[in-house]
């Protein structure tokens, strides 16, 4: 599963003990796989800084979390490719220790083996500045992803509806890839060659008729251009002064006239344009996937590092001071042993908060002046990851 659960409970002598009977129940029965989360002393400041700090940094969690999602989506439509291929480039590299760097770390690696970034985000500097770093930092990669994403699928879309004129049928699809100068006659004062779709059961008697559909038709100027499931392009030529006549005579005949005039301008333009972006979209590829693959690691390792923020403050929070708390971080094996887990914890745990445990028994007891839904709050402190960011 890449579902974890980031919890903590006191540091002190019961509690590791409670901590140690939690890691040999859910070991015995299979429910998790569960490592300490190292998180460094931070300077604590007040008790209301905290507070202020602890809605802060459950907006930016919502934030980053919203960020990867968004660029592991960026990354499947550049891609233009299944999620097993993007997934690949998901990682978070640098993330580890030194000697690892140059590694590619996948997200479970990074998680399960979490240590605070001393270089990036210094635990000397007030938690406030460490929060701002941070913030500042999604902040830019976000800003720069929407200015590059909009410009490559600018390029995309248009890409598309070049490339969607030439989908579909002879009715409504572009001819320029299709004719030639050849095809016509041009330049003449008396002459046109008109494009005429023909369905297929017709083609004999288009042969056989399309002579007479009017005065003036160029005997054996027909030509068959392209066809399609349905029907046939065919060529004709004629005088001008007869085009409304023909083309009545032949729509009574099941044949349509394709409006269609020969610009050998508008077709090389067409042909430049489509060029053009083509090379465009190919010279936009490359550094843009790179471009995603580096801050997406960037952006994955900030969120980690501000769930590990969040189970400080709200610990100390909880817990009181001075700091003294153990964070463990539990990766459930089963999706059917989930709710076998969460009682195991609530019992271990129970002793924490009695009113917390006995409400999520009874979800009609209030916690006295809780805001969260009862749901989420827990005798433990108990922030959830999820890495399914393609689902």
């Amino acid at each position: 599963m890449s579902e974890f659960w980031l919890i903590s409970a006191p540091g002190d002598k019961e509690n590791v003990q409670a901590l140690e009977r939690m890691n040999t129940v859910t070991s015995k029965s299979n429910l998790s796989y569960n490592t300490k989360f190292a998180i460094p002393d931070f300077k604590v400041g007040t008790l209301d800084s905290l507070v202020g700090l602890s809605d802060e940094l459950g907006k930016l969690d919502t934030f980053a979390e919203s960020l990867i999602r968004r660029m592991a989506q960026s990354v499947v439509e550049v891609m233009e490719d299944s999620k097993g291929k993007a997934q690949e480039h998901l990682l978070a590299n640098g993330g580890l220790k030194e000697k690892m760097k140059c590694l590619k770390i996948d997200l479970t690696s990074f998680v399960t083996h979490f240590e605070w970034d001393m270089a990036k985000y210094p635990a000397k500097q007030p938690l406030v500045s460490v929060v701002d770093t941070i913030a500042k930092q999604l902040a830019q990669i976000e800003m720069d992803l929407k200015s590059r994403t909009a410009a490559y699928n600018t390029l995309k879309t248009n890409l598309e509806n070049l490339e969607k004129k030439s989908m579909g049928n002879l009715f409504t699809r572009t001819l320029s890839d299709i004719v030639s100068k050849e095809d016509f006659v041009l330049d003449s004062e008396y002459l046109i060659t008109l494009l005429v779709i023909v369905p297929k059961s017709n083609y004999s008697q288009w042969q056989k008729t399309y002579e007479s559909l009017s005065d003036m038709v160029v005997p054996r100027s027909t030509k068959l251009i392209t066809e399609d499931k349905e029907g046939g392009l065919f060529t004709v030529t004629l005088f001008r002064k007869v085009i409304e006549d023909f083309k009545t005579k032949a729509k009574e005949n099941k044949f349509t006239v394709r409006e269609f005039y020969y610009d050998e301008k508008e077709i090389k333009r067409e042909r430049e344009e489509m060029a053009r972006l083509l090379s465009d979209k190919k010279q936009q590829y490359g550094p843009l996937l790179r471009w995603l693959k580096v801050n997406f690691s960037e952006a994955f390792i900030a969120w980690i590092h501000v769930k590990a923020l969040r189970v400080f403050v709200e610990s100390v929070l909880r817990y009181g001071l001075p700091v003294n708390f153990q964070a463990v971080l539990l990766q459930p094996l089963k999706k059917s042993s989930t709710k076998r887990l969460r009682e195991v914890l609530n019992s271990v745990f129970r002793h924490l908060d009695e009113v917390a445990a006995t409400s999520i028994l009874d979800a009609s007891v209030e916690i006295p002046g809780l805001q969260l839904n009862n749901q989420d709050y827990f005798p433990y402190v108990y922030f959830h990851i999820d890495l399914s960011l393609l689902d």
